[in-house]
């Protein structure tokens, strides 16, 4: 899936660090969640089914 990076708008968590050090998530997109790492903004971007993500989230939260 291809993510038009200068269209589509951009989240960072609340608990973001100061410096920047974060990934950001776009959503909702077309049948997708994407992620890419605030510090290079215009690199690649990683693209879930919202399955996936939800998946993750409940993962990685403890859910």
């Amino acid at each position: 899936m291809a993510i038009q990076q200068g269209t589509t708008t951009w989240r960072k968590s609340s608990y973001s660090l100061a410096n920047g050090d974060c990934v950001e998530v776009a959503s909702p997109l077309p049948q997708a969640i994407a992620v890419r790492d605030s510090k290079n903004p215009e690199g690649p971007a990683v693209a879930f089914s919202p399955e996936s993500w939800t998946a993750f989230v409940a993962d990685v939260s403890g859910c």
